[in-house]
């Protein structure tokens, strides 16, 4: 994984003041994710992700039907996770970005939080 860019390198020394991020991205790249939380982490970043995969299996998301109703509590507990953050660092692998990792950092534009790469995204057309 590329290393992000850092803004706040004297956050892991300062005593009570901590900067928040919100890892956003496909969890087609969930290993992806866990290293960038933990490279956020070593940096003295406070991680806020996604805590669930629809994507690998688990009882509580087992049948279709589950997996319907959760999708979009899940959706919007991102949304509150960003709102929350001071910034967002999109997990990007190739440049790949989906729809949905597109409208979270469409409202993180819009709630003015800086937005971070884990990698360059390809030029667009």
């Amino acid at each position: 994984m590329a290393q992000a860019q850092s803004h706040d390198h004297a956050d892991a020394t300062l005593p009570g003041k901590r900067t928040v991020v919100a890892l956003c991205g496909s969890t087609r790249f969930w290993a992806e994710m866990a290293e960038a939380n933990v490279r956020e982490t070593a940096a003295g970043r406070v991680v806020l992700a996604p805590g669930c995969n629809l994507k690998q299996p688990h009882e509580l998301w087992a049948t279709s039907g589950q997996a319907e109703r959760l999708k979009p509590v899940l959706d919007a507990l991102h949304l509150f996770k960003v709102a929350v953050a001071d910034q967002v660092l999109v997990v990007n692998p190739g440049g790949y970005i989906g729809s949905s990792t597109r409208a979270e950092i469409a409202y993180a534009h819009q709630l003015g939080k800086p937005v971070r790469y884990t990698h360059p995204q390809p030029p667009t057309a």
